[in-house]
């Protein structure tokens, strides 16, 4: 087979040709690797007509087709690339622009006049790519771009259909609040949800608790609170736990549902007589009292009851077309089909778990229903609608909850409010790969390439959606993606932000190291978040850490992305960068979810648990992270006496971790220049065991692990007001 096929295919599928390792090296990509990425994107590699046809459908797709599928354009001029042939070139381009509120734009222009930005020849036809400019004063939104060749006796060209494509027209940059516009820097504190402990909440931290968690830190002066991704999971399955393996970015966690704060609950004897139950109350103080979340415990008592409220809201409001009913089903309207194949999803996987004993996902489901738009799936939801509407009404409970948090932290003067993380990928088996099926490359699994932390690599186990897709739906499935998880929140974390322009794929069955990066439209992306942060008034900040490629590193200061820079990583010449070195436009923090919590990081722990865990490749390799970390608190302590911040403990790298270290490098970091300084509650509290040990699954109880202290003991500390009031004056 001609190897010059394969590699223009691989190039036309976005698929790279070479990367820089974390040496610095020039990696190229095997021939092999290329092979089996085009496959896991459904491409016949193994037939030469076939491939040739393939390469040539894509060639003519990309180069003769009148206009792009999507057009991106974020302030300043506006253009779109239109391709003429020989006959077509010298002709009058009518365009007319049909803006998202109805209004309408036109013109004309002969091509001739259109800058040139490419010619050649394409299945042999002589082709010339010209850029059309449109008005600068288009506003904003998506709007829709038709253009065609008028007649023309001249150039001997006939007069041609119409041709469309989607205009996205973006604000210069995404959104900013007020206060860090004038100059503020806002600081907040970042948990994961789950892990926080009440006297009222069900075992997991929930949206009541997250209420309770405002209402402490508000008056403090706290601007935001951050949190892990509150994507739906699957309900069928309670113990798949990872709030970064969604089983739907789209929608929320119903296990963050506050029971007792549903309307329904103060309504439903049957609820309140379950509750006032000895065996349900035992079972309730023992799922409080766990050290880790029991995930299929809460489960199991929240879904006894929920089931109750629903069962109770159907005959006290749906029935008699109450306010209440009538707020229910305008949100399932807005929801449309997304919502109810969502409701879908959950009802078939929970019936499947139920009489077949199956896997959670679509994937163990028989194969009829593996189609979302398929007759069996259908006909389960005309036989089963209370089942469906059950899940319908679970995510308008936590719909109602998470805007009632953001609205009560916005109506106790916090600037952003809820910071929220959206995670990277969704599970291969969950909705949202069974809702848009042909996004997703089943076949393959986004991860990382070898770096010092993984030398092996790193699969995660999300399917990568496909960028010739994506396109093709012009993008649609982002913007609903970006627009579902925005509409909740002040501030928006997108987990891995590089993904906007590339992401390394791996074929299932082979080795992280044996994979390769396929690139995605970045500008086309960039000005959707653009776009979308606008409307809903969302700060977005992307988790940049690790390899940066330049191409990222420019765009987003270019579309205001904020960059996420962690204390402990922030090197500059041999030291640790100077509150004055930080970059403005930056969320800044001393550790993260995936990383140790600072005590366990300043004694040692993390290591010890790691040795235990058998994850470090070689003694030797531990001889030198152990070295790195000793020096590292020299570093530190050093840091700290430039500043003039002198814990009292540990007063050499040998002590033990205080509060006071604790204190004082939050408040080093408040100093900086960062809009934004984030405190992780785990480093408050002085925590030692991490929420995830990456690299591990079964091995540690990631995403379980609970804080010390109850919600209701922290409001009344001196110790943490004070800290709080410290860090206040030094965002000032």
């Amino acid at each position: 087979m001609d190897t010059t096929l394969i590699e223009r295919l691989a190039r036309l599928r976005g698929i790279g040709d070479a990367y820089h390792d974390y040496r610095g090296e020039l990696k190229h990509f095997s021939l092999e690797t290329k092979k089996n990425l085009l496959r896991a994107m459904g491409c016949n590699v193994e037939e030469p007509a076939a491939l040739a046809l393939e390469l040539s459908r894509l060639e003519v797709a990309r180069w003769c087709r009148f206009l792009p599928a999507v057009a991106a354009a974020s302030g300043g001029r506006i253009g779109v690339d239109v391709n003429f042939t020989a006959r077509e070139f010298g002709s009058t381009l009518m365009w007319s622009v049909r803006l998202q509120d109805g209004g309408r734009r036109s013109g004309m222009i002969s091509s001739a006049d259109c800058p040139e930005a490419w010619r050649g020849e394409v299945e042999g036809s002589w082709i010339t790519r010209r850029r059309l400019e449109l008005p600068l004063d288009l506003p904003a939104g998506y709007h829709e771009l038709e253009a065609r060749i008028a007649v023309s006796a001249a150039a001997g060209a006939a007069a041609t259909s119409p041709d469309r494509c989607l205009l996205i027209v973006s604000p210069p940059r995404c959104f900013e609040p007020a206060p860090i516009s004038a100059g503020g820097r806002l600081w907040g504190i970042a948990v994961q949800l789950y892990t926080l402990r009440s006297r009222g909440n069900w075992g997991i931290g929930d949206f009541n608790d997250l209420r309770s968690l405002i209402r402490w830190v508000a008056p403090h002066g706290a601007g935001f609170i951050g949190l892990n991704p509150l994507h739906a999971l699957a309900p069928a399955d309670p113990d798949r736990s990872s709030p970064y393996s969604a089983s739907s970015r789209h929608f929320l966690n119903v296990l963050y549902i506050a029971v007792p704060a549903v309307p329904e609950f103060q309504e439903c004897a049957a609820a309140r007589a379950w509750l006032a139950d000895a065996s349900f109350t035992q079972r309730l103080h023992a799922l409080r009292g766990a050290e880790l979340v029991d995930y299929r415990g809460v489960a199991d008592l929240k879904f006894e009851v929920l089931a109750l409220l629903y069962g109770d809201f159907r005959d006290r409001h749906l029935s008699a077309g109450t306010a209440r009913a009538r707020e229910f089903r305008d949100f399932v309207a807005a929801g449309g089909d997304l919502l109810q194949r969502h409701a879908r999803f959950d009802a078939l996987d929970r019936y499947f778990r139920a009489t077949l004993g199956a896997a959670s996902g679509w994937l163990s489901w028989p194969e009829e229903y593996r189609d979302v738009q398929g007759r069996a799936a259908a006909r389960f939801a005309a036989e089963h609608p209370e089942e469906v509407e059950f899940y319908a009404y679970l995510q308008w409970l936590a719909h109602e909850q998470l805007c009632g948090a953001q609205a009560l932290a916005r109506e106790l003067g916090m600037p952003i409010g809820l910071y929220g993380d959206y995670a990277v990928g969704a599970n291969p088996t969950g909705s949202e790969t069974w809702v848009d099926r042909d996004s997703y490359c089943l076949g393959a699994e986004i991860g990382a390439p070898p770096d010092p932390l993984a030398l092996k690599g790193q699969g995660w186990g999300i399917p990568p959606q496909d960028p010739s897709v994506m396109q093709a739906e012009r993008l649609q499935g982002f913007v609903r993606l970006i627009r579902n998880n925005m509409r909740y929140y002040g501030a928006l974390r997108l987990d891995h932000v590089m993904s906007l322009f590339r992401l390394w794929w791996v074929a299932c069955g082979s080795s992280p190291t044996e994979g390769a990066y396929v690139h995605y439209p970045l500008q086309q992306l960039l000005t959707v978040l653009a776009l979308e942060s606008a409307r809903n008034s969302c700060l977005v900040v992307g988790e940049d850490l690790g390899v940066v490629p330049d191409e990222m590193r420019q765009a987003m200061p270019d579309y205001g992305l904020y960059h996420y820079k962690v204390l402990l990583f922030e090197r500059l010449e041999g030291r640790f960068r100077r509150p004055d070195e930080y970059v403005r436009h930056a969320l800044a923090t001393v550790t993260t979810h995936d990383m140790p919590t600072l005590r366990s990081y300043w004694e040692g722990r993390d290591i010890e648990l790691r040795r235990g865990l058998n994850l470090y490749p070689s003694a030797a390799v531990e001889g030198e992270v152990i070295r790195e970390r000793e020096q590292d608190r020299e570093l530190l302590l050093a840091a700290l006496k430039e500043q003039g911040l002198n814990p009292a403990q540990p007063a050499t790298p040998a002590e033990p971790f205080t509060a006071e270290l604790a204190h004082a490098l939050h408040l080093y970091l408040a100093r900086s220049a960062t809009a934004l300084v984030a405190l992780q509650i785990e480093d408050l509290l002085g925590e030692i065991l991490p929420v995830n040990v990456p690299g591990t699954d079964r091995e540690y109880p990631n995403w379980r692990r609970k804080v010390s202290v109850d919600i209701e003991d922290l409001a009344g500390r001196a110790d943490l007001a004070a800290q709080f009031a410290d860090i206040r004056a030094a965002r000032r």
